[in-house]
């Protein structure tokens, strides 16, 4: 009889690494590895002949960032998502197009399972695990981290490197960075070591070694620097009059945003499976992207449009966040978001100096902005009449009047 296959998640770090090994002996199974290629940059050299040399079958590594950047990160900009009004969920929105290929994978190769190794106490397990219920619900989905065996056979990292040393495992586990840090195109992630003390400075001088996608604002250039970004039905199409492919973008806005000192993060979140965690963030093209959005909505954005979307922002932040990408409610709302983004067209200026992003000029062909109509001057279209605002404070306030009537003025003391 043919072998069970099981798809990993694979990184090549020393977590995966043994996991690797450790579900090729626990399951007799052959073991099909996959990382996506989602901008991790160097992270990925040399990993086809790690992952064969620890044990896999067959290796994929899949070039995933233009899609990553089309079908997910403009999309979920597009909804002005800010999770906990800080994080531009960068881990959050790389996990549902990961699961997503592991499952194609394990369809093509007739394996049984996908397998990760995220941690029982952090997100990305249900991330991982809820994208697969709902693309594959017949496919298992095996997390060695909640298996009582394997934690009990790595208590810690020594016996995982103790593990790795007996196999024949190369792996690099050291001390000299005492993180945990995770890459893609739209941002970097620091967590764990000395960063679980939320009173640690991660913007103190001796820290800056472990900043990977930005300068400090401080070291920033002194002199100011302009970017124009042109939208098309709420998407950045071109950066200083250079039409661009998403993944473009994105990749000279991390340039800009990172030579800048703009898009650092660090706050203290709240983890879908109930616990508090510190996480440092760099996510310099993705501030970039995200405020130069919003300023082309603020011009061409129908007001009650703009409100509505923005009251399903904290809703849909929360479905990213917790891995309802592919729940329907998700895809619901997106249809609502890609209706209002219709007419946001046009052009954006922004100044970028030291950590700061600073409105410099908006324009669009489609623009809600009238200036006869907003002047204090007068307006030589007579489009507004001053003396129509008596009657409509007037209908306004009398719901006040009533209940004021009824029940006494609100908020005065005597």
């Amino acid at each position: 009889m043919a072998k069970e296959k099981i798809v990993l998640a694979y990184s090549g770090g020393l977590d995966t690494s043994v996991i690797l090994t450790w579900l090729k002996e626990t399951y007799d199974a052959e073991i099909i590895t996959f990382t996506a290629d989602i901008g991790q940059k160097e992270e990925l050299d040399g990993l086809e002949e790690k992952a064969i040399k620890t044990g896999a079958s067959k290796v994929y590594i899949d070039d995933l960032r233009a899609e990553f950047a089309k079908d997910f990160i403009y999309p979920m900009f597009q909804a002005g998502a800010l999770y906990e009004g800080q994080y531009l969920l960068g881990t959050s929105i790389a996990r549902p197009l990961i699961a997503k290929r592991m499952v194609e994978i394990a369809r093509a190769e007739g394996a049984t399972a996908i397998a990760h190794g995220a941690t029982g106490k952090g997100n990305d397990q249900v991330r991982f695990e809820l994208t697969a219920a709902a693309l594959a619900p017949d496919i298992k989905v095996i997390a060695p981290w909640r298996d009582e065996a394997f934690r009990n056979a790595f208590p810690g990292r020594a016996e995982m490197i103790a593990y790795a040393e007996k196999h024949g495992i190369n792996v690099q586990a050291s001390a000299a960075k005492p993180y945990s840090m995770d890459r893609n195109l739209l941002h970097i992630s620091f967590e764990s070591g000395m960063l679980e003390d939320p009173w640690f400075d991660s913007s103190a001088d001796d820290v800056q070694d472990m900043y990977v996608l930005s300068v400090s604002p401080e070291k920033a250039p002194d002199q100011a620097e302009y970017v124009e970004l042109d939208f098309e039905g709420g998407n950045c199409v071109a950066i200083n009059g250079e039409k661009m492919n998403p993944l473009a973008v994105m990749e000279k806005l991390n340039e800009l945003g990172g030579k800048h000192g703009i898009g650092r993060v660090d706050m203290v979140e709240n983890r879908f499976v109930g616990m508090k965690s510190r996480g440092v963030y760099e996510t310099p093209g993705g501030t970039i992207l995200f405020t130069a959005h919003r300023k082309m909505e603020s011009l061409t954005m129908d007001r009650d449009v703009m409100h509505l979307r923005d009251s399903l922002i904290s809703k849909y932040a929360s479905l990213v966040y917790n891995g309802f990408w592919f729940a329907p409610e998700r895809l619901a709302i997106q249809a609502l978001v890609d209706e209002s983004q219709k007419n946001v067209t046009g052009t954006v200026r922004l100044k970028l100096y030291k950590g700061n992003i600073m409105a410099a000029g908006l324009k669009s062909p489609v623009s809600l902005y009238n200036p006869h109509i907003a002047t204090m001057e007068a307006d030589p279209t007579q489009a507004y009449d001053q003396g129509d605002a008596t009657g409509f404070i007037r209908l306004n306030a009398l719901r006040l009047k009533v209940s004021s009537g009824v029940n006494g003025a609100s908020g005065l003391n005597g």
